[in-house]
């Protein structure tokens, strides 16, 4: 089977991790003996150049994966016109959720052609069921709907480790890139300032790098917390991210919104306990659960949650075993394969 990704974010030189949930579902596909080609492009001319680059060798897909509606659908739209091409659309944009509302401020014929777009998807497969609300708030319809995970690499299902520099000294564990707007860090900054003041038994591990990591990290000195309690490791490739999330307690999230949130869905196939915003999938995957109100506003609350996911028993309520198949790539690439079936036989 020919399968054609559209994509405007996918790893390049530049930028080793943008789109690299859509270069994972490619590898997932791939890897169940589908034939699969990727255009990523932001503009209509170079799309069009990568497509005639394909006719030119001969090659047309049998399916398309539109990932991301946006400028890409207008050639989905168009190949299912010309040539009877069906698509499926994944959906990972957060412009559709109401704390982000880009969606909302589109020129009305820029939302309806993204409506168009979606309405004439054989499905459409959002990241996560807040999202797929999302977009049903805005009007965006097909008759057919289902979630799907992104991929999880597999080093992050290997058995957990026992903490062996201080076993007195619980790790909380955050991952972002330090994108205030969405990941809110100052927040979680504020709760750990609130937390030290009460015991020191514990250390906060920020990981990731990004447009205000600079700027969250004079927020941290200016709070004046202790520095053995926080350990900044800027941007780690995955393998080691496993590998802190193989010795930490617990994962903290503090977003605004996420689509999905990949780092929870890490969290959970290393079988640790998770603190999120409801955000992404963090409800479906049974997480503590710390309200938006008292993650920007309430940091004294905030380290309460904090301390409870670390120190009482909930720490221990690992589900582990619950998802040590939910987002593996074999898992995820057979769902996709029986989903590219059902769109060529019109099972859907």
């Amino acid at each position: 089977m020919r399968i054609l990704f559209l994509t405007p974010w996918y790893p390049s030189e530049k930028d080793a991790m943008s789109g690299l949930f859509v270069q994972k579902h490619a590898e997932a596909v791939r890897a169940q003996g589908c034939d699969v080609r990727v255009i990523c492009s932001s503009g209509w001319c170079d799309m069009w150049r990568q497509w005639k680059a394909l006719r030119r060798e001969g090659w047309t897909p049998d399916v398309v994966q539109l990932n991301v509606i946006q400028k890409q659908g207008l050639l989905a739209l168009w190949l299912k016109t010309r040539f009877h091409i069906p698509y499926i659309i994944i959906e990972h944009w957060s412009g559709y959720l109401p704390e982000n509302g880009q969606f909302r401020l589109m020129h009305k014929w820029q939302r309806n052609l993204y409506r168009r777009i979606a309405a004439s998807a054989e499905m459409i497969l959002p990241v996560s069921r807040r999202l797929m609300d999302s977009m049903h708030s805005c009007r965006i319809y097909n008759p057919n709907w289902r979630t799907i995970n992104n991929v999880v690499d597999d080093f992050f299902f290997e058995e957990r480790k026992s903490q062996i520099e201080n076993p007195k000294s619980k790790i909380l564990l955050h991952v972002s890139c330090f994108d205030e707007q969405a990941k809110n860090v100052k927040g979680l900054l504020r709760a750990a300032k609130m937390l030290s003041e009460k015991r020191q038994d514990w250390k906060l591990v920020l990981i990731g790098t990004g447009v205000d990591y600079e700027e969250v990290r004079a927020f941290a000195k200016r709070l004046e917390i202790p520095k053995t309690l926080l350990e900044w490791t800027g941007e780690l490739p995955p393998k080691e991210v496993a590998e802190w999330m193989h010795k930490a307690d617990a994962l903290v999230l503090s977003s605004r919104y996420e689509t999905y949130g990949v780092v929870l869905a890490e969290a959970a196939a290393a079988g640790l306990p998770i603190l999120s915003t409801p955000v992404g999938i963090a409800e479906e995957l049974g997480a503590l659960i710390v309200s938006q109100e008292i993650a920007q506003n309430k940091p004294g609350t905030f380290a309460e949650f904090m301390e409870k996911v670390l120190f009482s028993d909930y720490s221990d309520k690992s589900k582990k075993s619950d998802y040590s198949e939910r987002f593996t790539a074999d898992t995820i690439g057979r769902q996709l394969v029986s989903i590219y079936d059902s769109c060529l036989y019109r099972d859907i």
